[in-house]
């Protein structure tokens, strides 16, 4: 009887190190074929990454800014100029007069096909209107996150290089852009914008400027400086305009503020942010010269040039130039680019259809383009 129990125990433990051994081994196999897997697995996605496309990066862009009164009768210059991009480095947003649509009926150009906005307000040459059209603008091109430089343009300029390199010139530097010089004559400060506006950030300048992303938000989200602008700066009415108004007896007394020749200048100024723009425009306007009786009667006016100004030697001759004089500052800004000696100007205006439609044909603009007709 003891004999039959040691002989059971014994085979129980046989039977339990057998059961041990066994499920030792189905563990081994079963992580062996795991780590098999895992590494089959592995190997497969390791294909794939060296068979698929590297992710491309997306470059970062300029937005042209265009400000029309209804449809852009350079379209097709501007067409044979975004012809020359093949990497997705732009876009165009358009503000017109209100209710106006960009369609195939209203441009030639399918960059330019819905690219108005909605929100448009009518514009009045100096007003505050103005701003208000160049802020719209600002607050949608700043809705695209690769848009890092925002160029305002108007319906009479022309590009004076290809593409690339505009887009080159453009992006080498970090700084905006801003015609910007201290304005010491009377008559354009409105004493009545002190405090919020004092005398020391008071700038003048073009209002056709190229500004870097951070610039252009401080644009959109200011609050302070552009009610004041609304308010105080008003241009002054001239005779020509006096018809059927009253005539005041004395209009010297009158300020003659025109709210886009100084407002993003003056922003910038007051938010001490001077240091991080260029200060000088990148599109060139050639002024009338006039008699000071004639520039009482008519105002400044830019130069309109015509069929019979759109030559080679024109666009040349405004490619020539180097630098710019600032007399009330008494300083000369010396272009650059790359650090290195560079032409002052990309664009140019005020330019008829005919006149730039003439210039593309001749191919003084370097552009990409077929014959188009002059009419």
């Amino acid at each position: 009887m003891g004999l039959k129990l040691i002989r059971r125990s014994n085979s129980q433990k046989s039977q339990h190190r057998w059961k041990i051994k066994v499920f030792a081994m189905m563990l081994f196999v079963f992580f062996f074929g795991t780590l098999v897997l895992m590494e089959t697995q592995y190997n497969k996605i390791r294909m794939l990454a060296l068979l698929s496309p590297a992710p491309q990066l997306q470059n970062p862009k300029i937005a042209f800014l265009f400000i029309a009164r209804n449809r852009l009768p350079l379209d097709i210059v501007w067409d044979a100029f975004f012809q020359g991009d093949k990497e997705n480095k732009f876009s165009i947003l358009v503000h017109s007069r209100p209710g106006f649509l960009l369609n195939k009926v209203t441009t030639r150009s399918a960059y330019f096909l819905n690219r108005q906005m909605n929100d448009s307000i009518q514009v009045d040459w100096g007003e505050a209107s103005m701003i208000q059209a160049e802020r719209i603008l600002l607050q949608h091109a700043l809705m695209d996150p690769l848009n890092e430089r925002f160029v305002f343009l108007s319906d009479s300029c022309i590009p004076l290089y290809n593409f690339s390199y505009t887009y080159d010139y453009i992006m080498s530097t970090p700084n905006s852009f801003v015609d910007s010089f201290a304005d010491t004559k009377e008559g354009r400060y409105n004493p009545k914008m002190h405090p919020i506006i004092p005398v020391q950030s008071w700038r003048k300048g073009s209002q056709w400027a190229v500004l870097n992303r951070k610039h252009a938000d401080i644009v959109v989200k200011d609050e302070i400086l552009f009610p004041m602008f609304q308010l105080h700066c008003k241009k002054k009415p001239l005779p020509e305009f006096w018809r059927d108004q009253y005539v005041p007896p004395d209009t010297s007394k009158i300020h003659n503020c025109i709210p886009d020749e100084h407002y993003v200048q003056t922003l910038l100024a007051h938010e001490g942010l001077e240091g991080e723009i260029t200060r000088r425009t990148l599109t060139h306007t050639a002024w009338l010269i006039l008699s000071s009786k004639e520039r009482e009667r008519k105002g400044w006016h830019p130069v309109t040039y015509k069929l019979a100004d759109a030559t080679p030697m024109l666009i040349q001759s405004i490619k020539d130039i180097d630098n710019i004089n600032y007399e009330t500052e008494h300083r000369r800004e010396w272009c650059t680019s790359k650090e290195k000696p560079a032409p002052c100007f990309l664009f140019a205006r005020k330019f008829t259809r005919p006149a730039a439609l003439r210039l593309l044909n001749m191919s003084a603009l370097g552009l990409y383009h077929e014959e188009i007709s002059n009419v």
